[in-house]
């Protein structure tokens, strides 16, 4: 069934690329509403002007983060963390209230949201959660950058990174079956990363104005500069995978396929969802229902629920 939060939550913090403090509340949300934005501090704008869905088709920047926004003038950036971890809790629903216009980074990392949705808590609804099935392959390239969506029983997070000019990330891969919570326990406390170069050219131009070595893994070709280092040899690659699922869940629902990316960032990932939204045979829409009964508990954890078709 579909789920929304039993309580509200509130996060304040700076946001990573305005510098700017936010504040941020995520209350719940009734069946089929889906994951909605609202500017509260756009007082120009009337309730309805200040909400954004976090849908792929409202993403207007891709650059540095993930920005979506309305034809009033509304945008919300960074959303992908925050995005991953609403996904991965399995929230069908939820209003996102925030008086600027980026999220809070916290640590640079998801793990800060998935704390908040458990302790909020996580409320079963009336209506069954509808996914996107992947049908066929879809596949989308840049230069040397790739990825793909094909089908698959459950859903899978694939991704390669490869640093030439960054010995200590160098070439890394990482699979992510995003099942019984393994994204908390292996991407969610992956940070956002950046070269040292990349970095101080962003601030020179006025840009990742919020960004420390509080909130992310900065890089100098062969070494970390964060006193602590790194929170796994593979921080690098696991948090594109982190960035993947937070940009797919802008899918509408949750993807049941294999998305396979190389080189990937923001960018790529809205391109992808574009792609497969615009052939209609290489997706459909189901309802799942998940019998987790104890006779079929081990079914459950080996992740083949039953789904039933819905048509279109």
């Amino acid at each position: 069934m579909q789920h929304t939060l039993q309580n509200s939550f509130n996060i304040t913090d700076i946001g990573l690329h305005s510098g700017v403090d936010v504040s941020l509340t995520v209350k719940p949300a009734a069946p089929d509403h889906g994951v909605v934005f609202k500017r509260v501090d756009l007082q120009n704008l009337n309730e309805e002007q200040q909400r954004i869905s976090a849908k792929w088709d409202r993403v207007v920047d891709t650059r540095l983060c993930t920005v979506i926004g309305n034809e009033h003038g509304a945008i919300v950036g960074t959303i992908e963390h925050l995005m991953a971890a609403i996904r991965a809790a399995g929230i069908d629903n939820a209003l996102v209230e925030i008086d600027a216009g980026e999220v809070p980074v916290l640590d640079g990392s998801s793990i800060g949201f998935i704390e908040a949705i458990e302790e909020a808590g996580i409320q079963e609804q009336s209506q069954p959660r509808r996914a996107i099935r992947i049908l066929k392959d879809v596949t989308v390239t840049d230069g040397n950058k790739s990825i793909t969506l094909s089908p698959s029983a459950v859903p899978l997070y694939e991704g390669r990174i490869e640093y030439t000019n960054a010995a200590i990330i160098g070439d890394q891969s990482y699979t992510l079956k995003l099942v019984n919570g393994n994204f908390k326990h292996d991407v969610a406390d992956c940070r956002t990363f950046g070269l040292l170069h990349e970095v101080e050219a962003m601030k020179a131009a006025g840009l990742g104005l919020g960004g420390s070595l509080d909130n992310a893994v900065i890089v100098d070709d062969d070494h970390v500069l964060n006193p602590d280092g790194v929170r796994h040899s593979d921080e690098f690659v696991r948090h594109k995978i982190l960035d993947a699922v937070g940009d797919l869940a802008l899918a509408g629902g949750l993807v049941i396929g294999h998305y396979k990316g190389l080189r990937a960032g923001h960018d790529m990932n809205n391109k992808i969802l574009k792609a497969l939204f615009a052939d209609d045979s290489a997706w459909e829409i189901v309802d799942l229902y998940v019998d987790i009964k104890e006779a079929d508990m081990a079914v459950y954890q080996q992740n083949t629920p039953k789904i039933a078709v819905t048509p279109r």
